[in-house]
């Protein structure tokens, strides 16, 4: 038993080691600083993800554009509502007019002292 256990764990530990992420590159030329690759190979991925972003915000201007001519065609392409000529004033005989007229007086009043009351009550002295 302890001889099949001894094969399976050294399977396990070779899985294990060759798991770990590559954090070097494999190969570093002489006089090479580490860090300096390192920091070389960041400014290139920052490039690569600012040259993705302008070519996406190109993109979305490009499309509102697209969108802005494509609304403008429509609303072009729509037909004229018909011009619809006023109303003609309707007309009344003079007695008519004139209770139309009175009515609308009274309702003037009407409101005038309902404001007028209002305004009193806002007006009146803090005791």
């Amino acid at each position: 038993m302890t001889r099949a256990l001894i094969p399976l764990s050294l399977a396990f530990a070779a899985l294990a080691g060759s798991a770990q992420a590559q954090t070097a590159p494999a190969y570093v030329a002489p006089g090479a600083s580490l860090h300096r690759y390192q920091a070389d190979q960041h400014r290139y991925e920052m490039d690569r993800l600012r040259a993705r972003a302008d070519q996406r915000e190109t993109v979305v201007r490009q499309l509102q554009l697209e969108t802005r001519l494509n609304r403008l065609e429509i609303e072009a392409a729509r037909q004229p509502e018909p011009l619809q000529p006023a109303p003609y004033r309707v007309l009344r005989s003079p007695e008519e007019e004139r209770a139309l007229r009175e009515s609308a007086t009274e309702r003037r009043r009407a409101s005038a002292a309902g404001v007028g009351e209002i305004d009193a009550w806002l007006d009146r002295t803090a005791d």
